[in-house]
């Protein structure tokens, strides 16, 4: 019996032996996957994080070109693929309401006025009426860009447009439609552009945040139009599309002469610098006008100097101002509130003189939290012996504003200004205005 128990002890632990041989295969086998899973694991959170650029890659027909090269437009991206271009689209919804009582006389319904400050429009020698509240979203605006490398150049484009068209384009009375109106398009292919711009002459960086449409106009260069602009580095020059503004003989209807042969020649050179930024412009242009019909064939040189800059105050307040200044430029200036030239007795043209410009204080509340403070003024030296005493002498403008943006590209706010025209014959009309206005951008 004694034998008996003892084999069977042996057996006993013969079995117990070969159950923890194949336990410890299993526990070490069990522990190799761990320890591939384990370095699969540091490998992946060493790798470098593919880029999501938010880019939507359209499918290709042929092998996909390679990618174009960032530029300042195009990073970050948030539009798609198309060919070896990125294509982008934006813009802003804007509505506003104003308030407006004229000193002289209200303008009529459809009048640009109603919706934008014109210096040249408001008023003179009429009777003071009530005060008139008008609602507009014809600032609404958008855009398409499209930017990359194509062939080794740097090639970009943009098309922008909103509804702020010709007077009388809206109709109040029912649906209030308003017809598409183009700002800008044109393209670029490395350092040139081709195509309606703002002018080379001005330096739209400088303009101050406003509640307005276009702001200080008497006091800023406003112009956009066909151009070929070449630019390198701080330098640009361009060719810009002409056009000569005339007053008759004795004052009245304004002549726009459309008889030009040589385009207006435009240059700058900006100067950037950690305190903000400063530019000089010059044109030189060519009047002309022709009548065959009553004998008038006559040419005359026009010429200007623009000097515009934003200087930082502190950590985020900043100081804007333009002066301009010459002979026959007054198309550029105060969205021609002076003509180019006027019209002597006999059909000579002669230039008319203009001064203009504009200051503004922007200051930063609190985030979120801004004001700007304006006042612009516009001086025309018109030779009254030809063009009569009915013509405008000056304007001035004094304006300042809240704006708070209490979410990305949410901006609320409120402006308050006041406008007046002099005529040589020393009548005067004046406004005064109050915009309130909400705007998103996307």
């Amino acid at each position: 019996m004694a034998q008996d128990n003892t084999a069977a002890l042996e057996a006993r632990i013969a079995q117990l032996e070969a159950e923890l041989g194949e336990l410890t295969a299993a526990v070490r086998e069990n522990q190799a996957q761990n320890d591939a899973v384990r370095a699969q694991v540091q490998a992946q959170a060493t790798a470098p994080a593919p880029v999501n650029d938010g880019v939507l890659r359209l499918p290709q027909s042929q092998t996909a070109a390679p990618a174009p090269v960032a530029t300042a437009s195009a990073v970050p991206q948030r539009g798609f693929r198309a060919g070896d271009l990125t294509l982008n689209f934006g813009g802003f919804i804007k509505a506003d309401t104003k308030i407006t009582r004229y000193g002289d006389g209200n303008p009529a319904s459809g009048d640009t006025l109603r919706d934008f400050y014109v210096p040249g429009s408001i008023p003179v020698g009429g009777d003071s009426e009530s005060t008139q509240t008008d609602f507009s979203a014809r600032q609404t605006r958008f855009w398409l860009t499209a930017d990359g490398d194509v062939g080794g150049h740097k090639v970009g484009a943009r098309i922008e447009m909103d509804f702020q068209g010709l007077p009388g384009s809206g109709d109040e009375r029912t649906t209030n439609p308003s017809n598409p109106s183009l700002r800008r398009a044109f393209i670029t292919i490395d350092n040139w552009l081709i195509g309606q711009e703002w002018s080379t002459f001005q330096n739209s960086n400088t303009l101050p945040e406003t509640a307005d449409y276009v702001g200080p106009v008497e006091g800023a260069v406003v112009v956009r139009q066909p151009q070929i602009r070449y630019t390198r580095g701080p330098f640009a020059i361009a060719v810009e599309n002409p056009e000569t503004t005339i007053t008759p003989f004795g004052g009245g209807t304004r002549i726009v002469a459309d008889d030009n042969a040589v385009p207006d020649i435009v240059a700058r050179y900006l100067i950037s610098r950690p305190w903000g930024e400063f530019q000089m412009s010059g044109l030189v242009r060519q009047l002309r006008h022709e009548n065959p019909a009553l004998n008038i064939e006559d040419s005359a040189t026009g010429w200007g100097l623009s000097a515009t800059g934003k200087i930082k105050v502190g950590a985020e307040d900043d100081i804007r101002f333009v002066v301009s200044g010459g002979e026959g430029i007054g198309r550029y200036l105060g969205l021609n509130l002076a003509n180019d030239a006027v019209l002597s007795a006999n059909g000579d043209l002669e230039t008319i003189g203009v001064l203009s410009g504009y200051a503004g204080y922007r200051h930063v509340w609190a985030p979120g939290w801004r004001s700007s403070l304006i006042a612009a003024h516009q001086a025309i030296d018109n030779p009254t012996a030809l063009t009569g005493l009915g013509v405008t002498k000056s304007a001035t403008s004094l304006r300042g504003n809240l704006i708070y943006t209490p979410l990305t590209g949410l901006d609320i706010g409120a402006e308050l200004m006041f406008g007046e025209r002099k005529l040589e014959n020393d009548l005067s009309g004046d406004m005064t205005r109050l915009i309130l206005f909400a705007k998103y951008g996307f």
